[in-house]
């Protein structure tokens, strides 16, 4: 016997899987969960307002009617927020049980632009508030049902709906299958430039994203600071507040954040940490965010040097991935041990960086204590770069393109995931699986819109009101 032969990493060695063997073990899934199968919505009782009006009585209830507004504005409006809903529905639906991490909420207003910390702009998944461990068809099929909604709201030809969609899915099958013949180390470190993605599109698509960009740009956290705060007598920066979407916090409130600043700062990276050693807290508000995100707690902090700069950020609450709550997945063992540790905080700023190309370097968790955080949060700066792309704006080339470029993005998220090679495997070229899907987003879209006029009767909500 070799001395390699009875070291103990030799074994405890297991040989990593080929990329061969991943594939097959993909194709070979196909015989327990058949692609055709991802069509079938299941007819059955559901409680859609059931669970909506759960997730209300969590939130500030002050907020909750303006919740409502904003969700019965429209039908895409309403599907942005209610991923509660469609997680109870895709649980509901076959399965491949394929897990990869997961946004939970990838629909199309979900992606958009943001600056690296080389301060230059990317386009990436930008909300991870429902993410977590799940079968990979679950992010695609919300991504494919908003392509649809978003292109019956504007009211598009069905052909540009139908050609949008399935280009996505198999777009997202060409570049999952690109990236699993990669290195995970490639695969890593690949991102949607989307500068450079201007240079390869027509005109009108070009101005769109040319657009985009110019206004990413603008939006720095120095322009909102200068909207957002005034300094006072005391040369204390502070919110101006404009009720209800900007108010200031009780004593209370102030002094559980001041308890867990230091908690924030050891979640965040050591350079971070010396960084704010130059700030302290000058203020504190409560802000209205999104639509979905309405009534949960979302904070701005502002912090003030010692020359009067102000680096504003955002704390934002994090609850239960619907992933889990409505949809049922049980987390693997090591992601369970890591919210149990970690909490829901924890859990995003983890996801966002695992599926992100690159990622706030603010990003930081503050979890619930007996004598701090009531609540879990995670936290990343505020305004720094964000833009995105206005459906309603696009014309029908830019909606293809935007609609691909989402797909890419996904398929290079879901990348990062051990398994993504088997999913490959499975989903093959897309056309079999593009099909299927299709089915099954329109067949959801009919669906969230009888949920939509059923909610603005139950909320009392007319047409002309909404």
């Amino acid at each position: 016997m070799s001395l390699t032969d009875s070291s103990p990493i030799a074994r405890n060695w297991t040989e990593p899987r080929s990329l061969q063997q991943n594939l097959d073990e993909g194709h070979a899934a196909r015989e327990r969960t058949p692609r055709e199968s991802l069509a079938v919505l299941p007819d059955g009782e559901r409680d859609p307002m059931g669970i909506l009006d759960a997730q209300d009585e969590v939130r500030v209830a002050e907020l909750v009617p303006i919740r409502t507004e904003r969700m019965a504005a429209s039908p895409f409006a309403f599907y942005r927020g209610t991923a509660a809903l469609m997680a109870a529905d895709l649980a509901r639906s076959p399965s491949t049980d394929l897990l990869v991490g997961s946004c939970g909420d990838a629909h199309v207003s979900n992606f958009g632009l943001y600056a690296s910390p080389q301060r230059t702009l990317v386009f990436d998944l930008n909300d991870f508030d429902e993410s977590a461990w799940a079968p990979w068809e679950w992010d695609v099929k919300r991504l494919v049902t908003s392509i649809v909604i978003a292109g019956q709201s504007t009211s598009r030809d069905d052909a540009v709906i139908r050609e949008a969609a399935l280009d996505a899915v198999r777009t997202y099958a060409r570049s999952l299958r690109a990236g699993a013949k990669r290195t995970p180390v490639k695969r890593y470190y690949d991102r949607f430039d989307a500068l450079a993605a201007a240079q390869a599109v027509d005109d009108e698509t070009r101005e769109v994203i040319d657009g985009a960009v110019k206004d990413a740009e603008r939006r720095t956290g120095k322009r909102a600071a200068r909207k957002l705060t005034t300094t006072g007598a005391d040369g204390r920066v502070v919110f101006v507040e404009a009720p209800p979407t900007m108010t200031h916090v009780g004593a209370l409130m102030e002094e559980r954040v001041l308890k867990v600043l230091d908690q924030f700062n050891a979640s965040v990276s050591v350079d971070i940490r010396a960084l704010l050693a130059n700030y302290s807290l000058s203020d504190l508000a409560l802000r209205v965010v999104g639509v979905g995100s309405v009534g949960t707690r979302c904070f701005l902090l502002s912090m003030q040097d010692g020359d009067d700069g102000v680096l504003l950020l955002q704390g934002k609450e994090a609850g239960r991935s619907v992933l889990i709550e409505h949809g049922g997945i049980e987390q693997p063992p090591s992601v369970a041990r890591y919210i149990e540790e970690h909490g829901e905080g924890g859990r995003v700023v983890a996801m966002q960086r695992i599926l992100q190309a690159v990622s706030d370097p603010f990003l930081g968790h503050v979890r619930r204590t007996p004598e701090g955080a009531q609540r879990d949060f995670y936290v990343r700066q505020f305004h720094d770069k964000k833009g995105g792309f206005d459906m309603d704006t696009l014309d029908d080339a830019s909606f293809r393109w935007y609609a691909v470029a989402c797909a890419a993005t996904l398929a290079r998220a879901h990348g990062q995931s051990p398994d993504s090679s088997t999913v490959s495997g499975y989903v093959g070229r897309g056309r079999v699986v593009g099909e299927a899907i299709l089915e099954w987003s329109y067949a959801y879209a009919r669906l969230s819109h009888a949920d939509w006029e059923l909610f603005r009767r139950h909320r009392n909500v007319d047409a002309a009101g909404a």
